[in-house]
C-alpha cells in the first residue's frame, strides 16, 4: 500500500489550477484568488488631503506655536477650495477635504478657538506636513497594488473598489459533486427502518467542501444497484471533483470501483496505509492517460470510506489539498508541531489520525487528545479542530512531547 505522503504526491501530480474566469467583486468573491495583477487607475489620495478636522494654514505663521489668523473660507469633504491661504490666513477644513493652495499643515480643531472671523491657534509642535496626507501617498497611477495569487479578503475588496475595479480575473471555485452510496442510507428527515442509518456523510462533505472554498452539489443517495449508481456517477463526473462515500471496499456490494472503470475513470491508487481511511480510492476521468500535462484537466474522483471519521480525515488530507491547488493556492495540508497535554496511548499498523483539540499560546501550539473510539465515532470529533498524526507502532505519547498535528481549518 502507498504511504500517505506517496498517495498525496500522486493526487497533486494530477491536479491543476482551474482556468481563470471573470468574477464580480462582491461578497461572493471572498476567498477567491486573483488571476491577474491589479494596477491603480489614479493617484490615491488624488490630492493633498486633510487628516483632521481643523484649520489649514502655513506652519511658518505659528510663532512659538501660537497666533491669531483670519478665517477665509470653509472646506467640507467633497468640495474644492476656492481661495489660496496667504500669510496670516487659515481655512477651516474637514477630514478628507482637499488642502487649499498656500497651506502646508492642519491644526486639529481641539487646539483652535474661533472668535468671529478669526481663529486663535495653540499648537505646541507646528510642522509643515502636519495632519496632511500627500497626493499619491497610498498609490500612484499605474502602480501594481495587488498581484496575481492574492487571496481576496474584505480589505482586498476595499482596495479593488478604490482603484475602480468591479470585476477581475480569478481562479474560480471548484465544483464538487457529492454522492453517498448504500442501500442502508436514508435521508436525515426520515426515521431509519431496520438495518438503516441516516445519511450523515453527505451533509458533512457538503460542509467540508464549502469550507474549503468549493461549490458543493449534493447528488442524492446512490443505491447498491449498478444502473442507479452509473447514472449518478456519470452526472457527478461533469463536476471538477466527484466525492463518493462508501462502496469502495472489497464487499460484494462495493460496486463503485467497477462502475468508475466502466465510465472511463482511471484508478491511480486504491487503499493506502492510513487509519482511518485505508479503503480510499483516487482516480482521474480523462481521455488522456495520467499524469496530465499542464494543459490537460480531467475530473478528479475520490472514493471515500463510508465510516464518517474516515471520510472526514481523507477529505482533510487529500481532497482539501487538491481543492487548494485548483483555487490557485499552495496545496497544504496545514500541519503544525504541537506539545501534547496528556497521555495518548495508541497501537496502529498504519499512520493514525487521532482527534485532538489544538490551541495556541505564546509558548506555541498544544494538543489535547479527546475521548474517541474509532472511525465510526463522529460525535467524538465534536470538540476537535485537528488530528494528531501518529506513526505506526504501539506506544504512549507523554505530556510535553512534540507531535505532528493536521489542522482542519485553514489559517491563510
Amino acid at each position: 500500500m502507498l504511504t500517505v505522503a506517496q498517495a498525496l504526491e500522486m493526487v497533486l501530480q494530477n491536479v491543476r489550477p482551474l482556468p481563470a474566469a471573470t468574477a464580480t467583486l462582491g461578497p461572493d468573491a471572498l476567498g477567491l484568488v486573483l488571476a491577474e495583477d491589479i494596477a491603480s487607475d489614479l493617484d490615491l489620495p488624488p490630492f493633498d488631503k486633510a487628516m483632521m478636522d481643523g484649520f489649514a494654514l502655513r506652519a511658518s505663521d505659528l510663532r512659538d506655536g501660537r497666533t491669531e489668523l483670519t478665517i477665509i473660507e470653509e472646506i467640507p469633504a467633497g468640495k474644492t477650495p476656492t481661495r489660496t491661504v496667504a500669510a496670516g490666513q487659515a481655512s477651516r477644513i474637514m477630514t478628507g477635504a482637499p488642502m487649499p493652495g498656500g497651506a502646508d499643515a492642519v491644526v486639529m480643531i481641539e487646539r483652535c478657538e474661533i472668535a468671529g472671523q478669526s481663529v486663535r491657534v495653540n499648537e505646541p509642535r507646528p510642522a509643515s506636513g502636519m495632519n496632511v496626507l500627500p497626493r499619491g501617498r497610498e498609490m500612484r497611477v499605474g502602480e501594481t497594488v495587488l498581484r496575481a495569487g492574492t487571496r481576496i479578503r474584505p480589505q482586498e475588496l476595499g482596495l479593488l473598489a478604490a482603484v475602480g475595479r468591479t470585476s477581475a480575473k480569478v481562479q474560480p471555485r471548484p465544483s464538487v459533486a457529492i454522492l453517498p452510496t448504500g442501500d442502508e442510507l436514508v435521508d436525515p428527515s426520515q426515521q431509519p427502518g431496520p438495518g438503516q442509518i441516516r445519511n450523515s456523510n453527505g451533509p458533512m462533505l457538503v460542509g467540508q467542501a464549502a469550507r474549503a472554498g468549493a461549490t458543493p452539489r449534493f447528488l442524492g443517495i446512490a443505491r447498491d444497484e449498478i444502473g442507479h449508481l452509473r447514472s449518478l456517477i456519470a452526472k457527478g463526473l461533469r463536476s471538477d471533483v466527484l466525492l463518493l462515500s462508501g462502496g469502495v471496499s472489497a464487499g460484494k456490494l462495493d460496486l463503485v470501483p467497477g462502475v468508475l472503470a466502466e465510465l472511463g475513470v482511471k484508478p491511480l491508487f486504491h487503499k493506502i496505509s492510513m487509519k482511518p481511511g485505508k479503503p480510499l480510492l483516487f482516480g482521474v476521468c480523462s481521455p488522456h492517460p495520467p499524469p496530465l500535462s499542464q494543459e490537460e484537466r480531467g475530473a478528479l474522483v475520490f472514493g471515500l470510506p463510508g465510516n464518517p471519521v474516515a471520510s472526514l480525515v481523507c477529505f482533510e488530507v487529500f481532497v482539501r489539498s487538491a481543492l487548494r491547488v485548483m483555487r490557485g493556492l499552495p496545496p497544504g495540508p496545514s500541519q503544525v508541531s504541537a506539545t501534547l497535554t496528556k497521555d495518548l496511548p495508541y497501537r496502529t499498523d498504519r499512520t493514525l489520525y487521532y482527534p485532538v483539540r489544538l490551541s495556541h499560546s505564546d509558548a506555541g501550539f498544544s494538543a489535547e487528545p479527546l475521548a474517541w473510539f474509532g472511525s465510526p465515532d463522529l460525535r467524538g470529533t465534536m470538540s476537535a479542530n485537528a488530528f494528531a498524526v501518529l506513526p505506526e507502532g504501539e506506544c504512549t505519547v507523554r505530556p510535553g512531547e512534540r507531535i505532528a498535528v493536521l489542522r482542519m481549518e485553514e489559517i491563510d
